[in-house]
Order: C-alpha cells, then sequence, then structure tokens
C-alpha cells in the first residue's frame, strides 16, 4: 500500500471526501467511456448524470469517503502513479482561501477571522466551516475553493476552525455572472496539416477545455501552458478556428481569468512559439 492511499484511507475514514493527484496537482483524466463528460458526470456535478464508472474519473466530482472504492483494483494504478491527495472541501462542509503569496497571506490576516491554516508551497490555506460557490481570483493570489473544487491535502494544519464569516461570502459577489465574449484571430496557416480527421481536432480541444476546467490552483500559468500546447500541436497547418479560440477563453474565464489575461496568455503563448 503506497503513503499515499494510506493516507486517504485515514482522510475517508475521519469523513473527509479524498482523490489521487498526479503530475502537476491536477486529478487523473477520464478514462475512455467518461471522455468529454459522454457518460453524464457523476450525479453530484453541477449537471447531474448517470456516470457509474468506477474510475476516479472526473475530477473533485470523483472524491469520496468510501474506502472500498478508494482501495478498489479501478483506483488501484491512479494510487500507484499519484503524486499527492486531493480532498473536496464542499464534501467535507469546509471552505479554503488558498492564499497563494505572501500579500494574499498579509491581506488574509489583517481582513479574515482567525482559523485553521495550513502551509502551502507558496502560501498558506485558511480553512472555514461552512460551504459556498467556488471562485479564482476573487482577489490577487486568492481563490476559494469549496463546493466544486478540490484542494491538496497538505496537513491538518494549526488553529481553531471557526465559521464562514460574511466577509469571505462577499469576495465572489463582484465576480462577472457570464464570460465576456472575445475574438481572437487564429493563426494563419504556414504547415502542412497532421490531423488526418476532424475529430482529431476536436479531441484535443475538448482535452484542453478540460484540462482548464479542472484545474484547482495556478490557474494563470495553466491556461498559459494549455494554450502553448494547443498552439504548438494545431496552431500552424490552419485548422484552429476563432470557435475553437473562444472555446478555450470561455473555459478559463469560468475558473476566474479575466478577458484580458486570456488574451495575454494568448498572445505569449504565439509569441513563445514564434506564430
Amino acid at each position: 500500500m503506497s503513503n499515499h492511499l494510506r493516507t486517504a484511507l485515514q482522510l475517508a475514514a475521519e469523513g473527509l471526501p479524498v482523490l489521487p493527484l498526479r503530475k502537476g496537482k491536477v486529478p487523473f483524466a477520464n478514462c475512455p467511456a467518461c471522455l468529454y463528460t459522454s457518460c453524464g458526470g457523476r450525479p453530484h456535478m453541477k449537471t447531474p448524470g448517470p456516470c457509474t464508472c468506477p474510475a476516479p474519473c472526473h475530477g473533485w466530482a470523483a472524491a469520496t469517503t468510501d474506502t472500498r472504492v478508494i482501495s478498489s483494483p479501478a483506483w488501484a494504478s491512479a494510487w500507484q502513479g499519484a503524486a499527492a491527495i486531493a480532498y473536496h472541501p464542499g464534501g467535507a462542509g469546509l471552505t479554503v482561501v488558498d492564499c497563494d503569496n505572501a500579500d494574499a497571506i498579509a491581506w488574509a490576516r489583517e481582513t479574515l477571522p482567525a482559523t485553521r491554516t495550513v502551509p502551502t508551497t507558496r502560501g498558506e490555506h485558511w480553512l472555514y466551516r461552512g460551504t459556498m460557490p467556488s471562485a479564482n481570483g476573487v482577489r490577487p493570489g486568492a481563490d476559494i475553493k469549496s463546493t466544486m473544487a478540490y484542494a491538496r491535502w497538505l496537513g491538518s494544519g494549526t488553529g481553531t476552525l471557526v465559521a464562514l464569516p460574511d466577509v469571505v461570502r462577499a469576495l465572489t459577489a463582484a465576480k462577472p455572472a457570464a464570460p465576456v465574449p472575445v475574438r481572437v484571430p487564429a493563426p494563419a496557416r504556414s504547415g502542412e496539416c497532421r490531423h488526418r480527421t476532424p475529430a482529431y481536432l476536436e479531441r484535443g480541444i475538448a482535452m484542453a477545455v478540460q484540462r482548464i476546467t479542472e484545474t484547482s490552483s495556478g490557474v494563470h500559468t495553466a491556461v498559459y501552458r494549455t494554450f502553448l500546447a494547443v498552439l504548438s500541436t494545431h496552431g500552424r497547418c490552419g485548422c484552429l478556428t476563432e470557435d475553437h479560440i473562444a472555446r478555450l477563453f470561455t473555459a478559463a474565464q469560468a475558473k476566474g481569468e479575466t478577458a484580458r489575461h486570456c488574451t495575454d496568455a494568448w498572445t505569449n503563448a504565439r509569441t513563445t512559439l514564434g506564430l
């Protein structure tokens, strides 16, 4: 039994819904039957569905406290390749304020009620008892992880857990309700097309959207890297259209990126690749 699996079973027994994370701190990709959520999704996702897949598909929605599922053969390969453990805060009745840098921590200490905190690689997780909608970029360096999100398990932390305050709930009030439409010109054709069927391109775009959607932390970096990957594969043959780009931008904005940041990330990715 791996250390990650052993810890996950202990956490689940204490009521914390858990799932494995692969390298890069992201969930394992969906199995072929669940690709693009064609199975309908997990019953507790935003759009309820009939997914009965035994594998840890659908990111945060796969998190569970069922130790039989966690230690099942269907999850075994994921635990063997796991780089970390994640948990679903909302499923445990919690909200995490993810402070990703020193400035965000300073703001939290000045603004938020003291509660249990957990050190992270670059900052701190501030945990509160209660749930709310998750949102990225609620202020510079700060994300909210609660319902429909996952957070890395980095230990129990220190301090007394207190109730979710209104000041945290108010952080999502000013976020836009819908993405801002952005039209970016597609790269000009400059090479032979390697995509033998339209399905190849569609699969690549869908996987890129899924990668952005399942990102839980470091959204700016994840969006840029996803754009870079899409352009490196599809940016020179003329197959990439404005509609494809708009789908990527919409997914990024749904994770908290602004239209300007999307445009900047796209431009930087093109510059890096010389497009």
